[in-house]
């Protein structure tokens, strides 16, 4: 199994990697740091699996790039490995294309049987959270079919430039790390405060903060 792991800690990275690399059916074939450096690690190597830590300051989160990932390259499973116990994180993480829900603090076992898992076509999830599921499914909760989830609303690149836009940077520097124009920035950021109804960046912070696309 070809696999690429996405954290923003070297230390993590480098830790997993010796995990995985001891497997005789696994791989690592590259690191990333952020959740842009995620999609062009999968673009470059299509992995059979990916490894995405959800909180990947300052850079693109995992769950943004969870969305693009699972869009763009659908033979690619997603495992999110993360250290949040959340609800919220669970449901935007396997609604929008991952597989995999594995705490930072389960044993290393339990990290090499999702990643078996999930290649050979299953879906797993941390043991802890799956009464959280069940709950879910038995309640028919209003968040599964929130009709304002940003993952539907947004196009990619409106989902690449609101986190950042929400972080305080100017059109200027988004551009530059995105590679686009200036103008390009500005229609893109013009179009999504339209389809949420946001007229200035407090308002962006609060929805960014509150859909789970940034974290203090």
């Amino acid at each position: 199994m070809r696999i690429v792991i996405a954290d923003d800690h070297s230390v993590v990275r480098s830790g997993f990697s010796m995990i995985i690399n001891y497997q005789e059916d696994m791989e690592v074939v590259a690191t990333a740091g952020d959740g842009l450096e995620a999609y062009r690690m999968v673009q470059k190597y299509e992995p059979d699996v990916i490894l995405l830590d959800i909180s990947m300051p300052p850079g693109e989160s995992g769950l943004i790039a969870t969305g693009k990932i699972s869009q763009d390259f659908p033979d690619t499973k997603i495992i999110i490995l993360t250290m949040y116990d959340d609800d919220e994180y669970l449901f935007h993480s396997l609604k929008n294309g991952a597989k995999g829900y594995v705490l930072k603090s389960a044993p290393d076992e339990e990290l090499l049987d999702a990643i078996r898992s999930v290649y050979a076509g299953d879906t797993y999830v941390h043991p802890k959270m799956t009464d959280v599921l069940v709950r879910q499914f038995i309640t028919q909760d209003d968040m599964m079919e929130d009709n304002t989830n940003p993952f539907k609303l947004l196009s990619k690149r409106e989902l690449e430039i609101l986190p950042l836009v929400a972080k305080g940077y100017g059109n200027k520097e988004i551009a530059e790390k995105l590679f686009i124009s200036v103008k390009t920035v500005e229609a893109h950021k013009s179009r999504f405060m339209d389809k949420i109804g946001l007229s200035s960046r407090p308002e962006i912070l609060e929805y960014a903060i509150k859909k789970k696309l940034i974290e203090f």
